[in-house]
């Protein structure tokens, strides 16, 4: 007869029911404004190395389905001739951090002795936007699950880092909106700590944030068709991130549509709510079982690329 219950990491014995209960109550607390996208994502922690996720084979794609909503519905809020001067701003910084990044993560990967498919998925993701980059390269270099899993797993760690400790070197450093924004953009892997990190710090910074990380996104595009010429492997498909599309006609109705206008900030609301959401799946699906399975020298390879690519952003925007 099967048991209805299920052991947690820390080896304590919990009703899936109640499990089960637990989740939702949460999620149900993460979609008001009290809880905060970072105090989502340590709810996420404790909830998956405490109780255990109860969903945890839907999890990714509930992750990606809710993130790109959200990130569309947060367009309602731009408006394109802010967003147009946001990412020209950005776009020199996007195409020398992508090849930078990548140069330094195969150096790296190869000095580290590190898996070369790993290593790819690694710096594609620090490159140009985390988990999406790495779900849009692994099919393209057929990299085995365990390999996906340990580059996504690198990446989401650094993430949660980053999404509590770039709003605090920001107000140390007194940056500006603008300054901010266009670091986050470039210096953060995953769209959700991104816009989770500006969000935090403000308005400006959220539209700046969100723009550049949008517009960087598409270099997963070219990204992808030169990865498969260097593995050698025509047969794979690019996958095109076509909600980008959405969120730019979100920008366009807020800009020039009254009607749309006067609702847009109920749909920013949600977004919001739903990107808050998102970061407690993220944390939820970083287990005990996930942080042992990433290894030390992928870690390592990711926190050099991470930190080489923060520090050079912020030195430049601040200096240069």
């Amino acid at each position: 007869m099967k048991s209805n219950t299920i052991n947690s990491p820390y080896f304590f014995k919990i009703d899936v029911t109640v499990q089960q209960i637990i989740f939702a109550l949460l999620i149900i607390l993460c979609l008001f404004p009290v809880i905060s996208p970072p105090i989502a994502l340590f709810l996420g922690l404790i909830v998956a190395n405490v109780f255990g996720h109860p969903f945890l084979h839907l999890n990714h794609r509930a992750t990606t389905i809710l993130l790109q909503v959200s990130v569309v519905g947060l367009g309602f809020g731009m408006n394109v001739h802010s967003a147009v001067a946001a990412g020209k701003e950005g776009f020199l910084f996007t195409i020398g951090s992508i090849v930078a990044t990548i140069t330094l993560g195969t150096l790296l990967g190869k000095w580290f002795k590190i898996q070369k498919k790993i290593s790819h998925l690694i710096s594609c993701g620090t490159a140009i936007c985390g988990g999406s980059a790495i779900a849009a390269i692994a099919p393209v270099i057929q990299s085995d699950e365990k390999q996906t899993s340990v580059a996504l797993g690198v990446i989401f760690i650094l993430n949660s880092v980053a999404l509590f400790a770039f709003p605090v070197i920001g107000h140390w450093l007194q940056m500006s909106q603008n300054d901010f924004g266009l670091w986050c953009a470039i210096a953060i892997h995953d769209t959700s700590s991104v816009v989770g990190a500006a969000n935090k710090y403000g308005a400006e910074a959220l539209q700046v944030a969100t723009t550049v990380k949008l517009a960087r996104a598409l270099w997963i595009i070219p990204v992808a068709l030169i990865t498969s010429v260097v593995f050698k492997n025509k047969a794979s498909k690019v996958k095109i991130p076509y909600f980008i599309g959405l969120f730019i006609l979100a920008m366009v109705c807020n800009t020039y549509f009254s009607p749309i206008t006067a609702v847009a900030p109920h749909f920013v609301s949600i977004a919001k709510a739903g990107l808050t959401v998102t970061l407690f799946l993220i944390g939820a699906g970083l287990s005990s079982t996930v942080l042992k399975s990433v290894g030390v020298l992928p870690l390592l390879q990711g926190i050099i690329l991470w930190v080489s690519i923060a520090v050079g952003t912020l030195l430049a925007i601040l200096y240069f």
